[in-house]
């Protein structure tokens, strides 16, 4: 009876897709696009939060916000990976998507000495929660991480919003070609050896979530983490995004360290696929 109250009692209209329309489109990287559009429940959501994304005779998908202005507009950044995501790479300015949510528990703000660590297209839904953090009294360092100079996300946006603050922003990229020559997690490492932080924050690939967790244990530095899974009804009934006994649609996205160690031993090596079933990271 408990489920059948929380059900009756959720928003249902945040459930039915609201069309709107590409308003502007940016190319941030040679492999990923900003969509810009408005909707005001979407600019009102919180850091973290996910919309579920529906692409006119394609799919519907789960995305992570990357802009959520006051003014109405909002943005998803996506990188071309597969069919619906290649999808939302071909429009144009001025089709129409249809979103719904916003769904799921966003990161929580803490004020302090905070490091943000983000790979590839995870730094997306973190730069928002920088932008937030930066409004606060805080010291931010913020890591960003990517295979290539050329695929580094946000860097200019996140550069000149820390600077405002006296943040400060590092590179790692995997070949050497700018800043730190490894991956994001080496250079938090060197960071955690050397300082201690209030709280780390961090989206990326699985198997880096899996690292910044166990240095968060070996550190014992708190942690939040932005997890991802095949998400289909984005209320917590379908079990496509479980991991563990969690439902990342609807306990995540954002795990905290004391979450992510009850489900350490699935953690970057379990997920499921369109059709349920477990299988083995990568894959």
């Amino acid at each position: 009876m408990g489920g059948w109250r929380r059900l009756l009692a959720y928003p249902i209209v945040a459930d039915r897709p609201r069309i709107v329309q590409v308003e502007e489109i940016r190319r941030e990287t040679p492999t990923i696009k900003s969509l810009i559009f408005r909707d005001d429940a979407c600019s009102k959501a919180f850091p973290g939060q996910f919309v579920m994304v529906w692409i006119p005779g394609v799919d519907e998908v789960p995305m992570g916000l990357s802009t959520m202005d006051s003014s109405g507009l909002s943005a998803i950044t996506v990188k071309r990976v597969g069919e619906a995501s290649g999808a939302l790479h071909n429009l144009k300015e001025g089709d129409l998507i249809g979103v719904r949510g916003p769904y799921g528990n966003g990161f929580k703000l803490v004020a302090g000495d905070l490091m943000i660590v983000g790979g590839g297209i995870g730094v997306a839904p973190l730069t928002p929660l920088a932008e937030r953090l930066a409004k606060t009294p805080n010291r931010i360092t913020f890591i960003i991480g990517a295979a290539t100079r050329h695929e580094l996300l946000f860097l200019d946006r996140i550069s000149l919003n820390l600077s405002k603050i006296g943040g400060s922003v590092m590179v790692a990229t995997e070949d050497g070609s700018h800043g730190f020559k490894g991956l994001a997690t080496d250079l938090a490492d060197q960071m955690l050896r050397e300082h201690k932080f209030d709280m780390v924050y961090t989206c990326g690939r699985e198997e880096m979530m899996k690292k910044m967790f166990q240095l968060a244990e070996s550190h014992k530095t708190p942690l939040q983490t932005s997890l991802e899974r095949i998400i289909k009804c984005s209320v917590g009934l379908c079990g496509s995004c479980t991991i563990g006994k969690y439902r990342i649609c609807r306990d995540g996205p954002v795990f905290f360290r004391e979450q992510l160690r009850e489900v350490k031993d699935e953690l970057g090596v379990f997920k499921r696929n369109h059709c349920g079933k477990k299988i083995s990271f990568p894959g």
